[in-house]
């Protein structure tokens, strides 16, 4: 092993002889550590109130951290969730790091937050954690309802990483913004997922998650926009951040994995299911006990509706202020052809006008929640694409869509208009008679939750879902994911 290569593993080790496992050297600021384990009892707490309901004794085979590299950032083994090792993990510094965009390009990237921004640097690092434990209470009764061992794992295994990217975001709080960041790291964990007086800072996440057809929906789609805001931050010019982010889109990779593969699951079952019965009857399907194909597409219009609004409004002063002082870059930065300053760069948005959806250019600055959104939809319509192979393999005459990015939006301009998923303007009469076609009604969430059962046999599946192809870290199908004592 190199000198250097030694180094950079030394760096990436984390201490888990801590109360509270690190790799920034935890022990060395005492002040900071024990604001942290004056934390640590409350998010216990809290973990014991919102996280998954009665799971507390279960022995769950978790990957834990065990280092930032790649050869070793994580292991498997059994453990009870409240016992999971949380921790704070960076990945490695990046020796002379130089800022890369916005006014302070060339400048060396910051190790501290410069006075003049710390406000919104305060306000970006809050809204991504509040997101951490929102899914958390989003998700809490799944796991009463899993379809297999395998998948209560998996939902399990989200969830404890929820919980370690919240730590993520306190960390930074307590150790860069003194009693402001202790106080919102308290706020954190007392706003509560769709609670009127209290609620998430986000709408998408005071929805509810009421069955394991809309989890797999949402950890495809909004766990996915949860990968384009983190690549954006993993850009920024505050390093700690920029390292924090870099890592938690190691596990948030995992989050994704499940949607995509649990929703291609759904899928294969109900194929199987239509050429068993040779019928594309929705009612002949749903009476089998699976999840008819225009079923699965009203989930999917809703979901990618919902999440395309996190990225915010099509224009927006703030997304331009963070890009030009250096807050936050856009997906894959370094990867643009252009000057990383943008002040005489345009690009186009959609408005409303006489009726219609139109095309306008508009300065770009101002536009960068929509660079993010198009480059999350490119990414969305990748993965309904393999959903769509399964079908084709099936032989069944049938294509899932992600609707037009006007459909069903709540913010910004295009919130004033009523769009189909195909993208024509609808009157307030039109999209009433037909809103029920393409996004779930009250029956169809009845129906879904009707086919919503423990199973906690090894090896066994719901009817409504197929097995994996291959396990967790290449365990059979039938591997014992979850004990219960």
């Amino acid at each position: 092993m190199t000198l250097e290569l030694k180094l950079e593993r030394e760096m990436s080790s984390i201490d888990y002889n801590e109360k509270i496992p690190n790799n920034v050297n935890l022990a060395e600021d005492r002040a900071l550590k024990r604001a942290l384990e004056h934390w640590q009892p409350n998010y216990i707490e809290w973990w014991q109130d919102m996280g998954p309901e009665e799971s507390q004794d279960f022995e769950v085979y978790l990957r834990t951290a065990v280092s930032v590299d790649p050869q070793g950032w994580a292991q498997f083994g059994y453990v009870k969730m409240p016992e999971y090792r949380w921790g704070i993990f960076l990945n490695p510094a990046q020796q002379d790091r130089k800022i890369h965009f916005g006014d302070h390009k060339g400048e060396d990237a910051w190790q501290s937050v410069p006075g003049e921004y710390r406000a919104n640097l305060r306000r970006i690092i809050v809204t991504q954690g509040d997101t951490e434990p929102a899914s958390v209470e989003q998700q809490r009764h799944l796991g009463l309802t899993a379809p297999s061992l395998y998948d209560l794992r998996n939902l399990f295994q989200v969830n404890v990483e929820e919980g370690r990217h919240l730590w993520a975001m306190v960390y930074l709080l307590h150790k860069y913004f003194g009693r402001d960041g202790r106080e919102e790291g308290e706020a954190l964990l007392e706003r509560r997922s769709g609670n009127e007086d209290n609620p998430r800072i986000l709408q998408a996440f005071n929805e509810k998650t009421p069955d394991w057809l809309s989890f797999f929906m949402f950890t495809y789609f909004t766990d996915r926009d949860g990968k384009y805001q983190l690549c954006a931050l993993a850009e920024s010019s505050f390093d700690p951040l920029a390292r924090t982010t870099r890592f938690m889109l190691t596990e948030e990779a995992h989050h994704m994995f499940v949607g995509e593969s649990g929703v291609s699951r759904i899928i294969q079952r109900t194929c199987e299911v239509m050429n068993d019965l040779k019928t594309d009857d929705p009612a002949a399907i749903r009476a089998a006990g699976v999840i008819d194909l225009p079923t699965i597409q009203r989930y999917i219009n809703f979901h990618f509706s919902v999440t395309i609004d996190l990225f915010g409004a099509d224009q927006s002063s703030n997304a331009a202020t963070f890009y030009t002082t250096g807050l936050k870059g856009r997906f894959e930065e370094g990867k643009r052809d252009d000057d990383h300053i943008l002040k005489n760069d345009h690009y186009t948005v959609l408005e409303v006008r006489d009726g219609k959806l139109v095309e306008k250019q508009v300065p770009m600055l101002n536009a960068l929640n929509e660079v993010l959104r198009d480059d999350y939809i490119k990414d969305s319509i990748s993965g309904v694409k393999r959903w769509n192979k399964v079908i084709e393999k099936a032989g069944i005459p049938f294509e899932l869509k992600v609707p037009h990015k006007a459909f069903h939006r709540k913010i910004g301009a295009l919130s004033e208009v009523n769009v189909s998923p195909s993208g024509e303007v609808l009157s307030d009469k039109e999209w009433k008679q037909q809103v029920d076609n393409w996004l779930p009604s009250q029956s169809d969430r009845e129906f879904i939750a009707s086919l919503m059962g423990r199973i906690t046999e090894v090896g066994k599946f719901a009817n409504w879902i197929a097995p994996p192809k291959i396990g967790i870290n290449n365990q059979p199908a039938d591997f014992a994911y979850v004990r219960f004592n």
